[in-house]
């Protein structure tokens, strides 16, 4: 756990992880279930992967925990009910200064990425139009093709979408794709939303893999074109 401070002055939390040599790194945004276990696994893989791997504690600006732990919700219906109480009290301009704080925070490492899952993937839409990254991926973030389809992406960006999913209409997601011609738009037919997450029930594994190998080609390619 380190602190980070954004511009406006707000103090948050995250947890990084430095692998000796890193000459990229990747900020990683949360679901709505805050840097719990899963997140910060996701942070140490991509550690694994060569690259100094952030997760910024989105939710302390409106959720800090007295003991200074991060929020930490379960994949349940109370947790999702929370989650979602919880997310709907951020601002979302508000939220891009904690993943800029982030992103300031490894940039001297070398170029930087972000990476978002569910509202992390609605902010990594929103990094690629607002934040000085070298790329960015998200996965299921249902802003991306709805609220915010007007922020053009500066970047090179991709975006992993379910089938399956509900919450996020498959028309607005062909909309987005049409609209944004250089933006790689994939759809899992047999994925639903939080099919990357292994510690939800709607992991799947196939194209959880398959997503992976897309992102890691991609943050590859385009943050060694950046170097």
């Amino acid at each position: 756990m380190i602190e980070l401070q954004a511009s406006d002055s707000h103090g948050l939390s995250a947890y990084e992880s430095q692998p000796e040599g890193a000459t990229a790194a990747v900020v990683i945004v949360q679901e709505i279930f805050g840097v719990n276990a899963h997140i910060r696994s996701v942070v140490d893989r991509y550690a694994a992967l060569g690259y100094r791997a952030i997760a910024p504690a989105m939710f302390d600006r409106v959720e800090l925990r007295p003991d200074g732990a991060f929020t930490e919700l379960t994949y349940t219906p109370d947790g999702v009910a929370a989650g979602r109480e919880i997310r709907q009290r951020l601002d979302w301009d508000d939220s891009v200064l904690d993943v800029a704080a982030a992103v300031d925070h490894v940039s001297q490492t070398g170029p930087v990425a972000v990476v978002g899952y569910c509202y992390g993937g609605s902010m990594a839409w929103l990094a690629a139009s607002a934040l000085p990254v070298a790329a960015a991926v998200g996965y299921y973030g249902a802003q991306a093709p709805t609220d915010f389809a007007d922020r053009h992406p500066l970047i090179p960006t991709m975006l992993h979408f379910g089938a399956l999913d509900s919450g996020i209409p498959l028309d607005s997601v062909t909309a987005l794709a049409k609209r944004y011609p250089e933006v790689a738009v994939h759809v899992y037919d047999e994925a639903d939303h939080g099919f990357n997450c292994d510690a939800r029930s709607s992991y799947h594994a196939r194209a959880a893999a398959v997503a992976q190998q897309r992102t890691n080609d991609f943050l590859n390619r385009h943050l060694s074109a950046a170097t």
